[in-house]
């Protein structure tokens, strides 16, 4: 049996639980739908692609020629298969294929966390004293319509080459402080194994370096990819930490449960972040059984995120008054550590929005203040 065939069973035998199992589209083998480069190497990139998985609307198919050199289009064909291939309103579907609404939207901006500024060698980003977001590539297996880093992934422009990793390494060397390491992007999981073990070799012979963490939405996108190579490498290099991507519980798959159990059994702790989402997870019962579900597949709920004001993702955006009472329904309804906490993340890092950092609206602005004193007012209209 095959490692991603028998990841696959464990996953079912651990689940305990009715979960989806994906199967390859006629003419594709087993073997090769469960390759994670079988899959890279078939990602859907245009609108005759996308044919073969829904019937795609016009507004789609437009959307994709028209928001080409904005931003691009891709899609795993693992991830095609859990889209709703006649419902356009599919909370999965809507999450990566473009739409006419991404070119009407006026607020938004390209960095709104001001990444850039925050960035003392590029690719890495220090809001906090101890920690920084190391951006290791910009390529993911998918790319998310509402992508914090849109205008990077992707992008010939941002590729990483190795040189510009050794000098983000040097400077960390050099910088004492920093005790946390986020390895993100990108997807620092579309990194080959050997290179990854590179950079955590690298991470690993800074002695003031304690945690490494990998923020990875391959076991939601492209699950295959955790392999047991793939554990047995990042077993070495303890602590680790990941924290994955799950926004709804049509991505929770048997396959995506037995990547997490993978990770789990390697003794990496697997946290989940999500974003809230208009029309995708902004109800009570939907967030509440993604929540639910993952606590039961060992996979703790840690953040989710209020949806930036990033430019072509105005429908998304909830109101944040919305999104406090939403978590506000599901205390004293589920177990107090299947209930995410709600969080703004601002040019001054992440806001909890709730008492006291949440200051309360102000027109049109919604105020909160940030952990080292900062007032930051973000742009929120009802």
């Amino acid at each position: 049996m095959s490692a991603a065939a028998q990841g696959e069973s464990e996953g079912r035998e651990v689940a305990a639980w009715p979960l989806r199992a994906t199967r390859p589209p006629d003419g594709v083998s087993l073997s090769d739908w469960q390759d994670w480069g079988w899959q890279m190497r078939h990602r859907i990139r245009d609108a005759a692609g996308l044919r073969e998985w829904i019937e795609a609307t016009p507004e789609e198919e437009q959307a994709i020629s028209e928001l080409a050199t904005r931003f691009r289009f891709v899609i795993t064909p693992y991830f095609a298969s859990l889209m709703d291939p006649t419902n356009p309103d599919c909370p999965v579907r809507k999450q990566v294929v473009p739409r006419p609404a991404e070119l009407a939207d006026a607020a938004g901006l390209a960095d709104p966390l001001d990444e850039v500024a925050h960035s003392p060698v590029k690719n890495v980003v220090r809001v906090y004293p101890d920690r920084i977001a190391f951006c290791v590539n910009n390529e993911c297996a998918l790319y998310c319509r509402y992508c914090l880093r849109k205008r990077m992934v992707g992008d010939s422009e941002w590729t990483m080459q190795k040189k510009e990793l050794e000098t983000a390494l040097d400077w960390i060397a050099a910088t004492p402080e920093i005790r946390d390491v986020l390895l993100t992007g990108g997807d620092p999981l579309v990194f080959s194994d050997s290179r990854l073990e590179w950079l955590l070799e690298r991470l690993r012979a800074i002695p003031h370096v304690e945690l490494i963490r990998l923020g990875t939405r391959l076991p939601v996108t492209l699950p295959f990819r955790v392999t047991d190579d793939l554990c047995k490498m990042l077993e070495r290099f303890h602590p680790i930490w990941v924290n994955t991507h799950f926004n709804h519980p049509g991505e929770v798959t048997a396959d995506a449960a037995a990547a997490c159990d993978r990770l789990l059994r390697a003794g990496i702790p697997v946290g989940n972040q999500s974003v809230l989402l208009k029309g995708v997870n902004d109800d009570v019962a939907t967030m509440k059984q993604l929540c639910e579900t993952l606590v039961r597949m060992r996979v703790r709920p840690y953040y989710v995120y209020q949806a930036q004001l990033l430019e072509g993702t105005e429908h998304f955006r909830v109101p944040i008054e919305d999104g406090i009472e939403l978590f506000r329904q599901m205390r004293g309804r589920t177990s107090g550590f299947a209930i995410p906490q709600y969080v703004l993340d601002t040019p001054h890092g992440k806001v909890p929005l709730d008492h006291p950092f949440a200051k309360g609206r102000d027109g049109d602005d919604f105020v909160v203040e940030a952990w080292d004193g900062a007032i930051w007012r973000e742009p929120n209209p009802r």
